[in-house]
């Protein structure tokens, strides 16, 4: 692979940083305190060239149990782990719960050093290793090769180096093409460049000049340089230590804990579903029990929602979720440790399966099965779930974030998913929208059924109005996300939209020759009063029509715009309408404007329904008024 990261682990003054050092040729305890102390207290970091020419990156992690917090700030970003282990002492406290902490981020990819080989005898040194190899068993390092060596006499050192090589080269690589992320695990600033950070570079790659945010403080930021190991670079890549100098952001706003991302990747929450397990030597955890939490470098305070009982027994392994204090970055699938608040010991760790979680029901079934599934499902029953549990359809790039999946892999995944009849995809908005194919069915189902029962009920009418359907089927989506669905189904032959309302394809207003007889008699009224049109109740009354038959001539009238609504109660006919336009035009040709009294004296009618049709010429956007006179709303209405 390109790009390693091998820290190392084990207890204090075991000779993790002598080990580096002996590799490196780099002491790693930059601090006056680490020095003259002679343990590691912070992070350290080393470059390394192995002998094919194959660049890694060395973290020496503290061992003390009270920089527990910075060893864990560094593991995170791990990909092989260098267990060490004193030769003098042998296996010891810090080096069970580093390894406990190795087997819950399951780190599977290690080397077991033993150090200060010069200092015992050969018969010890195979007890020491017998020892090891029992420590090891039932964890993720179980049959991980042992390399005793002294890195005061360098015996041993060019073996390791050779065993290290090996397993770089088995060992799988972060990918360069995924989202950035960068766990920050220093902040300092330096004189003329400004706010660096530094950290291990997860996933992605980062560019001079790249547009980044830090969360949870939602900050903006440029990158003004990059450095891996010291040297200047344009790129850095996944599985690199990196430094990054900062533009748009003091060292006072962020500190370890944050992260560096691509902006609108991932997001800071206090709530994360996790598979929570439960080391054999912690004690029973209770339901809300207090506990720290560590994710890549953050730690966080939080309490531990049970969802499956009131209590969880060592050893066991069970649905939880972390109702935490301050918000935590975190994605699909990342592990996580947990160390008890007070005595602080390393009890469990776990998975995560909802990095924005709602808030559950405990002992739920439904919740119990769903974050079953997104634990342990293929990426088909993962997307039909997201699909699932949004309350309307989802944008391609949702879903990918949804699902922790490229772009390129989720539209793999869902043309086998369409094809199968399970997902359905419609365009809106410039992007494209999905939905399980089985709820679309059953609201088609509805929705045509709802139209049935209204044309029945209004045969005349041409279509349930839109606005309506959506109050009633649709009422949580967006109206641009509901009109882009109409149209699809439209495009696909459900439905038929005209004017307003919806109707179903097969669907016809027909009146009947009763109705067509009181309609031809209403229309002879407005055509003879062209400029006066009669009320509708006086037409109603003048061919013998019952108000409530009425009502639907009027709809059937308007829909088919033989009648036109110029305003409320006042309806003419559209030759009306058509020779009051021209009649307009013309006067404003002839005399640049139009004025009321001219309009009245060419129509021959009163100021009363002149107005309304002048009101009504403006509405459509024919004519504009200014002041007391009107002109021609555009060139189109010439």
């Amino acid at each position: 692979m390109d790009y390693v990261i091998v820290g190392t682990a084990g207890h204090v003054d075991h000779g993790k940083t002598v080990l580096v050092k002996a590799l490196t040729g780099v002491n790693t305890d930059r601090l006056k305190e680490e020095q003259e102390r002679g343990i590691s207290i912070e992070l350290g970091f080393a470059p390394l060239t192995l002998s094919n020419g194959q660049r890694i990156g060395l973290v020496d992690v503290p061992g003390h149990e009270r920089f527990i917090k910075q060893m864990l700030a560094g593991v995170g970003g791990m990909d092989l782990v260098l267990l060490v282990v004193a030769a003098d002492e042998g296996i010891m406290p810090q080096t069970r719960e580093h390894l406990d902490i190795i087997d819950l981020l399951q780190i599977r990819q290690g080397i077991v050093v033993v150090t200060k080989k010069d200092l015992v005898d050969q018969d010890w040194l195979e007890l020491v290793v017998e020892d090891i190899k029992e420590a090891l068993q039932g964890t993720v390092l179980e049959g991980a090769p042992i390399y005793p060596v002294s890195a005061l006499t360098g015996e041993g050192i060019p073996a390791l180096k050779e065993g290290l090589e090996r397993l770089v080269a088995q060992t799988a690589a972060k990918s360069p093409t995924g989202k950035v992320r960068l766990p920050v695990d220093r902040v300092f600033s330096i004189t003329g460049f400004g706010t660096v950070v530094t950290g291990t570079l997860w996933s992605g790659q980062i560019q001079v000049g790249d547009v980044l945010e830090i969360q949870p403080q939602n900050l903006q930021v440029r990158v003004r340089n990059l450095e891996v190991h010291g040297q200047k670079v344009d790129t850095a890549k996944a599985g690199q230590r990196v430094a990054v100098n900062l533009a748009g952001v003091e060292t006072s706003e962020i500190s370890r804990g944050s992260t560096l991302l691509a902006p609108g990747t991932l997001s800071a929450s206090y709530r994360i579903d996790i598979q929570l397990h439960l080391l054999k030597s912690a004690p029973e955890m209770e339901h809300r029990q207090r506990v720290r939490v560590h994710l890549g470098t953050a730690e966080v305070l939080g309490r531990v929602i049970l969802l499956e009982g009131n209590t969880l027994a060592p050893g066991e392994t069970a649905f939880a979720q972390l109702q935490l204090e301050e918000p935590l970055v975190a994605d699909k699938q990342d592990r996580l440790v947990i160390r008890s608040y007070s005595p602080m010991r390393t009890i469990g760790g776990g998975q995560v399966i909802d990095p924005v979680a709602p808030k559950h029901r405990r002992f739920d079934p439904q919740t119990l099965e769903r974050l079953a599934t997104r634990l342990t499902g293929t990426p088909e029953e993962l997307i039909l779930e997201a699909l699932q549990r949004a309350p309307v359809p989802v944008p391609g790039a949702d879903l990918a974030k949804a699902v922790n999946l490229a772009r390129e892999e989720l539209a793999g995944y869902l043309q086998d998913l369409k094809q199968a009849g399970q997902v359905m995809e419609f365009g809106c908005d410039g992007q494209e929208w999905y939905w399980p194919a089985a709820a679309e069915a059953a609201v088609l189902a509805e929705v045509e059924k709802l139209l049935e029962q209204y044309h029945r009920k209004y045969p005349l009418r041409g279509g349930f109005p839109k606005e309506e359907i959506r109050s009633r089927k649709f009422s949580k989506w967006p109206a641009k996300l509901f009109n882009g669905f109409i149209q699809y189904w439209e495009e696909q032959g459900h439905l038929v939209t005209a004017a307003g309302g919806v109707r179903l394809p097969a669907f016809e207003p027909t009146p009947s020759p009763k109705e067509r007889q009181w309609m031809e008699g209403i229309l002879a009224q407005f055509r003879r009063q062209l400029f006066q049109p009669p009320a509708w109740e006086e037409a109603l009354q003048a061919v013998q029509c019952p108000r409530e038959a009425g009502e639907e001539l009027l709809h059937y009238l308007l829909d088919t715009q033989q009648l036109v609504k110029v305003a409320e109660g006042l309806y003419f006919h559209r030759e009306a309408v058509e020779r009051a336009k021209e009649v307009a035009r013309d006067l404003i040709k002839t005399h640049g404007s139009l004025q009321l009294g001219s309009m009245r004296d060419a129509l021959g009618s009163s100021r009363k329904y002149v107005l309304a049709l002048l009101e009504y010429l403006d509405q459509i956007k024919f004519t504009k008024r200014i002041g007391d006179v009107r002109i021609l709303f555009s060139d189109k209405s010439e």
